[in-house]
């Protein structure tokens, strides 16, 4: 069982894996031997389509992500993504898409994954003071020069796209969406479809909202990043997890888990959509991929759409200055 993203790109599995939990954001993070294993464990159930990052870490989630998939590069899609600019520590420290600074993020994501072409290259972020037309611009040279294959954009808007495509054709558009949060329908869904662009859901799972697993008594110690998040505030979060509650309902009755129930949704959105949930667990890799079996009814997915909508999500995405890097 595979999909397509978008009119011409890779072939991945249904489900992919998002790797930045791997080294950070969600609590202490377990020792690397571990997590190498735990990603060729992924590969041999069934992963196929490996997300990180040059600024997960920074740096440290890449260096893992190759080695792990070394030795099974042939078999798998790597995406990662550069735009972050890093101080003389290497902080993150703003964002930067100069064309100089993506062919240097390029040449070090190469080097760190372990490979010699990156299958699916995002601008993590835009840049404002960098045109769209200078960063596609920029990543065709890559591609013409056998250093990337495909070209996505992260948490871009239409008009974005729009520009960026008319450049270098634009294979996926990675930013969140799930049953809590559904602002990609208002904003951007029609654009990647009209243009025959794949789309990849991050946090699908809403950061463990839609799991069934968080309680109103939840908290968030130091290094979870979801304790920084207004809407896991604890106010936020008990009148968030209505939602959970009425997926969860619905998930005890297909004999799913309430995480299954909502990627399911997503999935039945578009066959062009891959969502890739994080986790450091096998036994998860395997339920997010079962999601893909999972066959909700019109009336199951009548039901998840009247449930989305009667909630109210109470709490901002982000908190301010993380906000100001999304282009809506």
């Amino acid at each position: 069982m595979t999909r397509t993203l978008g009119a011409h790109g890779p072939v991945v599995s249904p489900v992919g894996l998002g790797c930045m939990g791997i080294s950070q954001s969600f609590g202490p993070s377990p020792a690397r031997p571990e997590m190498v294993a735990f990603l060729r464990e992924a590969v041999d159930h069934g992963i196929t389509f490996f997300d990180t990052a040059e600024v997960y870490g920074p740096f440290e989630n890449e260096d893992i992500v190759g080695e792990a998939l070394a030795p099974v590069r042939s078999d798998v899609v790597l995406a990662t993504k550069f735009g972050f600019a890093f101080d003389a520590d290497g902080r993150q420290s703003g964002v930067t898409s100069r064309p100089d600074d993506i062919r240097a993020a390029v040449d070090g994501s190469l080097r760190r994954l372990r490979t010699d072409v990156i299958d699916l290259l995002y601008q993590h972020r835009v840049d404002p003071d960098v045109p769209i037309e200078d960063v596609a611009g920029t990543v065709k040279e890559l591609v013409e020069a056998g250093k990337v294959k495909h070209f996505g954009l992260s948490e871009a808007g239409a008009g974005t796209i729009r520009r960026a495509h008319a450049v270098h054709p634009v294979t996926a558009l990675q930013s969140e969406y799930s049953l809590f949060w559904r602002e990609p329908e208002e904003s951007v869904l029609d654009t990647v479809e009209e243009l025959g662009i794949g789309f990849v859901p991050f946090s699908p799972l809403g950061r463990g909202l839609l799991t069934g697993r968080l309680t109103r008594e939840s908290t968030f110690g130091a290094g979870d990043i979801r304790a920084t998040l207004p809407r896991f505030a604890p106010d936020a979060l008990a009148r968030n997890l209505d939602l959970a509650d009425l997926v969860t309902a619905v998930a005890q009755r297909k004999g799913a888990t309430p995480g299954q129930v909502a990627l399911a949704w997503l999935l039945a959105r578009k066959p062009w959509i891959v969502p890739i949930p994080g986790t450091r667990r096998i036994e998860r890799v395997d339920e997010n991929l079962a999601a893909a079996r999972l066959e909700l009814t019109a009336e199951d997915l009548a039901e998840l759409d009247a449930a989305s909508e009667s909630v109210q999500v109470v709490g901002d995405r982000y908190p301010e200055a993380m906000q100001r890097m999304i282009d809506r």
